[in-house]
């Protein structure tokens, strides 16, 4: 009996031990750990979430109907070159997220079939129409949202933000949390930018390409489109180049007569690094695509020597390098003036990744670390407040029963900080409300118990047996009500997000830790007290 009393003890020791090393990096006195400790025992501790800490709070909508065009555009794009590679002449156009082949014949029809089986295909006059159907068109929606969550997910990673909150939102919307963001403008520009890389050509066949200015001011972009769109032959559109005139700093737009066509994207890059070029001494960004990319820009290459190719990044022309020799191997550089910073930032954003659509910012909200700092002051408040009232009551009801169920309830304290520790957990408003719950629901099994107790003691039955009885009788009923809980959190942790995934964190920690606190941590107390020797009476 002695012996299982302090192992038990033995046991509670070593958990408060093991709670203090996990929750010691939160404290000053990690500080002045050596350095093995540093480096090989925990050092994570408990992080600050957004509403605590201060940071940025985005909002992105998903532009699911360009999703839908640009997957309708690659097709298009592919049946082209297979016609062509086929040697059947027809052309392929792209009309409200219709694919139109004219004019028909069976081996077009064939070609389609053979290659994209889930299109519906009919023929209008001299037209062979293909549509995707509507099913395809949903599972483009969903796959582009959740394509553009992995894609910015991979973008903060590369910032270095700690424990990021990244989550769907309805039907369309991201929502991006950056706890501790000391720059939010630069993070907002990086996760931000659609990426959309392009490559087309330049039409200078066009007799409105002598016509061009060679410079206009920034800002006079839009007016300058409403003036030469008319103009414009069918399948041409502008671009615009940024100049800077590094003398004066002034900003200016060249702009660029482009064919629509896109000849490739950004989604078959698989590197893309800042380097040096040595004759300027500037950075440029080298790219290298995929095998299927490397194998298309081959072939375009080889197709369009002599011509100019237009590396066009989210709508803004970079460069247009003229095409000498068909290029193997899928690499291909971006210049444009860059500084250092420019360049990796540009990397950053190719190399996590090209956004499946283009994403809008609907909200930017910036919380600042005072009003973190006020946050985790109040809540400090409402735990201190909490735990002493409650101590107090069960002082003022309990007697010296009541010492050992607040005894339990700093045991409880201790070791939920130490688990959440443990877990890395982020700690939130909501998270700071589950402790302060848990501290109610750490006495609350030992109001139970203590009611058993004194039913026991009313029949006339010793202390020593009283106590053995009533955490015999009351353990069903403490065990079904925390399992009720537990379930409680695990849907809020299942179907939440951010903060309510803390706050279901913090209450299913603190249930588990109440009942080893309330089973095993007060019943070692009572054991301890009455061990070898028969009291009288019981102070409850």
């Amino acid at each position: 009996m002695r012996k299982g009393i302090y192992l038990r003890i033995a046991l509670i020791l070593a958990t408060v031990v093991l709670a203090f090393i996990f929750f010691l990096p939160n404290t000053p006195l990690f500080d002045y750990m050596p350095q093995w400790w540093k480096k090989n025992m925990p050092h994570k501790g408990i992080v600050l979430g957004l509403d605590l800490r201060g940071g940025s709070h985005l909002v992105f909508e998903v532009d699911i109907k360009r999703a839908r065009q640009i997957t309708v555009e690659r097709i298009g794009m592919h049946l082209q070159s297979l016609l062509e590679k086929k040697g059947i002449k027809a052309s392929v156009k792209i009309s409200d997220e219709k694919i139109i082949i004219q004019p028909v014949n069976d081996e077009a029809k064939k070609l389609v079939k053979e290659n994209y089986p889930d299109l519906s295909i009919s023929v209008q006059g001299n037209n062979l129409l293909c549509e995707l159907p509507e099913s395809a068109f949903k599972r483009i929606e969903t796959t582009s949202v959740e394509q553009a969550i992995e894609v910015i997910r991979n973008r903060v990673d590369q910032l270095g933000v700690a424990e990021p909150i990244i989550h769907r939102q309805g039907e369309n919307e991201i929502v991006v949390q950056l706890p501790g963001v000391k720059d939010p403008k630069k993070a907002l520009e990086i996760i931000g930018k659609t990426a959309q890389l392009e490559f087309k050509l330049l039409d200078e066949e066009t007799p409105l390409w002598k016509e061009l200015p060679s410079l206009i001011k920034a800002g006079e972009e839009e007016s300058f489109l409403n003036k030469w769109k008319s103009k414009l032959p069918e399948g041409d559109e502008l671009v615009f180049q940024k100049i800077v005139n590094k003398e004066t700093g002034e900003v200016y737009k060249r702009p660029y007569i482009v064919k629509k066509d896109v000849l490739l994207t950004g989604d078959l890059l698989a590197e893309a690094h800042v380097s040096i070029d040595q004759r300027f001494n500037e950075p440029y960004v080298s790219l290298r695509f995929n095998d299927a990319g490397a194998k298309i820009f081959e072939e375009i290459t080889a197709k369009y020597v002599k011509h100019r190719l237009a590396i066009i990044l989210d709508g803004n022309l970079y460069s247009a390098p003229v095409i000498q020799e068909r290029i193997e191997g899928g690499n291909a550089q971006i210049t444009g003036n860059f500084s250092m910073e420019e360049a990796k930032d540009l990397a950053i954003v190719l190399r996590a990744g090209a956004l499946p659509a283009p994403v809008k910012l609907i909200q930017n909200v910036t919380v600042g670390p005072t009003l973190g700092r006020d946050s985790i002051e109040a809540g400090k408040m409402a735990v201190i407040f909490a735990a002493v009232f409650v101590s107090l009551f069960m002082v003022f009801y309990y007697r010296l029963s009541g010492v050992i169920a607040d005894f339990a309830l700093i045991l409880n304290i201790i070791l939920l900080i130490g688990a959440l520790a443990a877990l890395n957990a982020t700690l939130t408003l909501p998270g700071i409300a589950g402790i302060a719950l848990a501290i109610g629901m750490a006495v609350d099994s030992n109001v139970l118990m203590f009611e058993r107790i004194r039913e026991e003691l009313r029949v006339g039955k010793t202390p020593k047996a009283a106590i053995e009885s009533g955490y015999k009788k009351a353990f069903w009923t403490i065990f079904d009500s925390h399992v009720t809980t537990l379930i409680t959190a695990a849907v809020l942790f299942h179907f939440g997000s951010g903060p309510i995934k803390g706050f279901a964190v913090t209450l299913s920690l603190g249930v588990a830790i109440n009942l080893f606190t309330a089973l095993i941590g007060t019943k070692t107390v009572f054991d301890f007290i009455y061990i070898g020797k028969e009291r009288k009476s019981l102070s409850i």
